[in-house]
């Protein structure tokens, strides 16, 4: 199968050797996204909120790029440096998805990229 990928300069640009998405098929993987500004490549400022809000902004923008919205959305995987933040995830995912929600993991890591406290990654069927 061809593999695709997926770009917006509405979500920060890949700061590695990654694509923000790649579609196969009708699937769409897209990589994870910290709360970086699209705008500026920086931390967004304010709390671990704002930062959620973000990484969700973010998706949302690859999300749209790929043809997509969040009801496609199958799976996503949650990373927290702090998983006394899960409940917060809880409720900011709850104003951007409707039932049926999708699959997800939650994971506590030690450390993520650019002191990140939430990174998200996901997968959609189209």
């Amino acid at each position: 199968m061809t593999r695709t990928p997926i770009s917006t300069p509405h979500a920060p640009q890949a700061i590695g050797t990654y694509s923000q998405a790649i579609r196969v098929g009708s699937t769409v993987y897209l990589s994870g996204q910290i709360p970086l500004d699209p705008a500026t490549g920086e931390l967004v400022a304010g709390d671990v909120e704002a930062q959620v809000r973000r990484v969700f902004e973010n998706l949302k923008a690859v999300t749209t790029a790929a043809g997509g919205d969040f009801s496609k959305m199958a799976k996503l995987n949650v990373y927290l440096t702090d998983l006394a933040h899960f409940a917060l995830v809880n409720r900011v995912m709850a104003e951007y998805f409707s039932q049926p929600y999708p699959a997800r993991a939650a994971v506590g890591v030690a450390a993520l990229p650019r002191g990140a406290t939430v990174e998200m990654d996901g997968i959609l069927e189209l």
